[in-house]
């Protein structure tokens, strides 16, 4: 019981996180300006919109995984090993949503202690002004 109770504590205070980490970007309201030409205009949309695609489907994959290992838990009846394989399952989807959150985290992090307040895009809007 304790360890069920670990594993619930752990992905409670990793939701959170996440939850806190939110760009307050992502809750305007109001008209959204379609480009012309496309999604990325530089490099630096490119590259963030695909850090934040890949963040998005790993966190849909590790929820997924968690799922997984609380109906095979339930599934178990009783039966040790397929008990264990879904703590297993479980903890390593609890470990992974942990990881996931801390790199992006300590990614943005990084990014506002090197003075770059607009995230990925910032640093590629900033590097003609770094190299010429």
């Amino acid at each position: 019981m304790k360890k069920i109770k670990k594993v619930v504590f752990s992905s409670v205070g990793a939701l959170t996180a996440t939850a806190m980490s939110a760009s307050p970007a992502l809750a305007q309201l109001g008209e959204v300006a379609v480009p012309s030409q496309g999604y990325a205009a530089n490099i630096g949309g490119l590259i963030s919109g695909l850090l934040n695609l890949v963040m998005v489907i790993a966190a849909i994959l590790v929820f997924l995984y968690l799922i997984w290992g609380g109906i095979e838990w339930i599934t178990s009846g009783g039966d040790k090993s397929k008990t264990e394989s879904a703590r297993n399952k479980i903890t390593s989807a609890v470990i992974g949503l942990v990881v996931l959150t801390a790199s992006y985290a300590l990614l943005q992090l990084a990014l506002n202690f090197l003075g770059f307040s607009g995230g990925i895009n910032d640093v590629f809007d900033n590097m003609g002004s770094i190299n010429g």
